[in-house]
């Protein structure tokens, strides 16, 4: 299992200001979720955090219930599942991981009590929503490499997840990737709108020339 001092050096607000469109341009498909993982409620704020990384096998939720107790504030609980058929969590699973401080849930997979969810205002990313609970039988090892939307995450891994969709930046390409962000963030906000449209029709108008394009 990772250590806690490994959480406690990435920050969840190191991310926070990341979309996942800059974050999806310099890592590419590989690490984004598919569109199935989305919000689900909004508007809903940036979640960003090192992953806490969870399997469960389709129609048990036991390891998650586990991972609230054990995930260190400021993680993004990860769900290996593919079950949309019974509810990983609820209302009160959620209204605890909240209170113990962890920063929201990433599931592949389904819950319940969405307007709870909302209400209180946690995280969410999922499938969807179904009434009907998961049972607890089945223990598995925690911080294991799950996948999830996809994409393979280890636990440690920088999540971010917006109304765009989830990114996973390896753990560790952490401090590459921040800068990345950052300068291409920068250079994007020097930029006006009538700088850009000049340079993008310049290079649409390059490429549909070299394709044999005539106006």
């Amino acid at each position: 299992m990772t250590d806690a001092t490994e959480f406690q050096d990435i920050s969840e607000f190191e991310f926070q200001d990341i979309p996942t469109t800059t974050l999806a341009d310099l890592l590419g498909h590989e690490q984004v979720m598919d569109l199935g993982i989305r919000a689900l409620w909004g508007p809903m704020p940036r979640l960003a955090g090192p992953a806490f990384t969870v399997r469960c096998p389709p129609g048990d939720n036991l390891m998650l219930h586990a991972a609230i107790y054990r995930a260190e504030p400021g993680s993004v609980v990860v769900v290996e599942s593919g079950d949309a058929q019974y509810a990983l969590a609820g209302g009160n699973v959620c209204a605890v991981a909240q209170r113990r401080g962890i920063a929201g849930f990433v599931l592949d997979g389904v819950i319940r009590d969405v307007g709870e969810v909302r209400e209180a205002g946690f995280p969410v990313f999922a499938r969807g929503v179904v009434p009907i609970p998961g049972v607890k039988k089945a223990v598995l090892p925690l911080n294991e490499r799950v996948r999830c939307g996809g994409v393979a995450v280890d636990a440690g891994d920088v999540v971010v997840a917006d109304e765009d969709g989830v990114v996973v930046v390896p753990g560790g390409r952490r401090a590459e990737v921040l800068a990345g962000a950052r300068v291409r963030l920068a250079q994007e906000a020097a930029e006006s709108l009538d700088d850009w449209e000049a340079a993008h029709r310049a290079r649409v108008d390059e490429l549909l020339g070299a394709g044999g394009f005539e106006a």
